[in-house]
This record gives C-alpha cells, structure tokens and sequence, in this order.
C-alpha cells in the first residue's frame, strides 16, 4: 500500500498506516508536529504509537532545526544480526543452556560489567577507533563528566524493557531453518542522560515559547546549543553502535563455545533513534527516525516483531516520499501498564510457547498481545522495502 496524507498540517504528512486505527493521543502529536515552522515532511511508520513530544514510528525531516525529544532519550537504539552456517537440525531440543550463558556473558536489566570490556580481548570485535572514541568523553557535556566509569562499564550491556538478545531460525524458502542471532539495544543510561539534559536545554529557548507542546522544542543551526547537541549526538550514536558491536560479538563467542564448528557472514546493523543528514528535492534537511530505520535503495535492516511473534531482514527500495525509510518494529498497541493490567503470566506462557524465554511477571508488559500484528505492519510498508527473511525466535533473553 501507499500512504495517507494527514489533513489539517502545514507540512505535509504521509501515513503508511490506516489513519483511523492511530491513537487520537498520537494523531494529536503528528498534527503538532506538522505545525512545526522548521518542519519539511514528515512519514509516518505503520508502527506509529504515542510518544514523549513526538510518536513513535516518526520520520521527520527539518531545515536548520532538530528537536531532541524527536530523537528520543535512547539515543541510536537498533538493531544488529548476524546469519550463522548452522542450522536447526544443530541446536539442541533444550535450549534453556544456551539461554543461561547468554545471560551469564551479557549483563542485562540494570546490571552493568564490573570492569568495562577490553575490545583487544573481544574475538571479531572491529578494533578501529575505540581510543578515540573514549578521548571524545571528555569533550561531551560536562554535568556527564561524572559518568565515564559507569558509561564504560555499561558498554556491551543489554539493558531493560523492550530490549532483546535472540537465537532465531529462518522460514521458508531456501534457508528454511537457519539460525540467526538478533539483537535490539542502544545507547543506555549515558544516551538517555545526554538527551534529557538537552531537551531541558532546549525547552528553555525563547524561539520554543509558543509551541503547541514543549517537548518538541527545536535547537535551531549556528548556535552554541545546535552545535552542543550535534557533538554529544553524534557520539551517544556510536556508542550505542559499538555497544551493540560488543554484544554480538560477545554473543558470537557463546555459540561458538557451543558450536565450534560455526561460521558468520557480514553482521547487519542499524539505528532506529537516531539523527541523519540528508538531501531531497535538493533541500538538505536533518532527518530524525524516531523508532524507524532508514530504508535507502539496497539498505538492509532488521524491523522485529515481540518475543513469541518472529521478525524480519528487509532491504530498502529507496522510497523518497517516505525519507527513505521504513518502520522499526511491530509497535505497541497498548501501554506497559495496561498490558499488566489485561494479561496473566498464564497468558505469556501461551503467547511464548515454543520459545525459551522469562515467562514471569517481570516481562509481561513485553507480551505479544501488547503489541501490534507484525505481519499487518510489513503489509503496510511493501512499497518500503522488500523482505528477504523472516525469522522465528526461539531463545530470547529479555533484561
């Protein structure tokens, strides 16, 4: 399917979803987000759900302006996989050790390393750039300088909620049950503090006085606050890039204590909260993916589905009415607290049959009654991009 235009915005807004099925909360949101002076377009992901200032599931593309709660608190949250040479015919019918060591090598939840991982000592572990990348700390906002030991300490770290590390295997087609690792996290708690900190920053602002809602307030170009949130941006993005490269690579070696005998191919890997650079129509713009990825002509990317649901390798078709871009998951169609309050522990045991996973009360706000049909979703963006594997999880670690 196409998109939508949505009525009544300055500029233009294109849904890929049904316009009528969007909460009026996040509708509301979209609308004020269109009003924006800065605003160029905006594509909505069939994901779209209610946000802190702007949805979940936005792409938005401004002129000499950025809005950090556009962006989100996870700053570079995504995704990484990786395709193995094994297949479902290797794994064992108990799959509950491979569970346990995953968790036993990744910290999750809250949890953060005793001492921060040494990338000299990671097998397959990209050893570029890692010294200057820490030399940049210092240069970041100085109310974070006291969070360096506890930012090195969380790197290769899993996190909470809707994070996730899983063992998959492939359906259908040629590969029919191959084995995939996956895996969803970002730039934890230093992302999250260098964000609220500038959306503080940016609430201030005299220009962002008279918005319809002050979480979308913008930094706007050649200022010293612009230039401030671009510099610890661009460094929160990489390291929720690297914490990722970490953590499969980590993962990478527990299978392999398990299954010498595995082989990789090339890791796929993208953001889904993040901020771009880019051109349409010949107008630079900066792009912020607010839970969508970018889906350019060959990209490849991962959009999840919940934990009992399965997900998907896609590659991008490039399409520009959209910029470029395509949803980052199933998306949520009710609340963490309405899901506790709808469903049981009985109810996640059901809905995660055939998956070694946390089926306590801890996780069942992550249930996969909480959150939107995945296949519905990818039915909405096919003029977005293309799917080249669908996999079914059947491990998944959850903080």
């Amino acid at each position: 399917m196409g998109f939508t235009p949505l009525a009544g915005t300055r500029a233009p807004v294109r849904v890929w979803a049904d316009p009528y099925a969007i909460e009026p909360q996040a509708a509301k949101q979209l609308r004020n987000i269109g009003a924006l002076p800065w605003v160029q377009g905006v594509a909505v992901m069939p994901d779209v759900h209610f946000g802190k200032g702007a949805t979940v599931g936005s792409v938005i593309a401004m002129r000499q302006a950025v809005s950090p709660a556009a962006v989100g608190v996870d700053i570079g949250c995504g995704m990484s996989a990786v395709r193995t040479s094994l297949i479902a015919a290797d794994l064992p019918d108990d799959l509950a050790g491979l569970r346990s060591a995953i968790e036993a090598t990744i910290p999750v939840g809250f949890a953060q390393r005793q001492e921060a991982v040494n990338p000299r000592r990671v097998r397959g572990l990209e050893q570029a750039g890692w010294d200057d990348f820490w030399s940049r700390f210092a240069s970041l906002d100085r109310r974070v300088a006291q969070l360096e030991t506890r930012a090195q300490r969380q790197l290769g770290t899993l996190g909470g909620g809707n994070h996730f590390i899983e063992v998959c295997l492939e359906q259908g087609g040629a590969d029919e049950g191959r084995v995939w690792l996956m895996l969803h996290s970002g730039s934890r708690n230093i992302g999250k503090e260098l964000a609220e900190r500038h959306i503080g920053v940016a609430r201030k602002l005299p220009h962002n006085t008279d918005l319809p809602d002050r979480d979308l307030a913008v930094f706007l170009a050649g200022t010293p606050e612009m230039d401030a949130y671009r510099r610890d941006l661009w460094w929160a993005q990489e390291y929720a890039r690297r914490n990722r490269a970490v953590m499969l690579a980590l993962l990478c070696g527990v299978v392999r204590e398990h299954f010498p005998q595995v082989g990789y191919d090339e890791p796929i890997s993208c953001h889904h909260n993040y901020v771009s650079e880019e051109s349409y129509d010949g107008v630079e713009v900066l792009v912020t993916r607010k839970g969508a990825i970018r889906a350019g002509r060959g990209d490849l990317g991962i959009i999840p589905g919940s934990m009992g649901t399965g997900s998907y390798i896609v590659r991008g078709r490039g399409n520009p009415a959209a910029y470029c871009s395509a949803s980052h998951g199933a998306g949520r169609r009710m609340s963490r607290a309405q899901a506790k309050r709808t469903f049981s522990t009985d109810d996640l045991a059901a809905q995660t049959a055939g998956v070694e996973c946390r089926k306590d009360a801890g996780v069942v706000d992550e249930i996969p009654g909480a959150y939107k049909d995945i296949t519905e979703v990818m039915a909405q963006q096919e003029d977005l991009v293309e799917v080249v594997a669908h996999l079914k999880q059947v491990v998944c670690v959850k903080g």
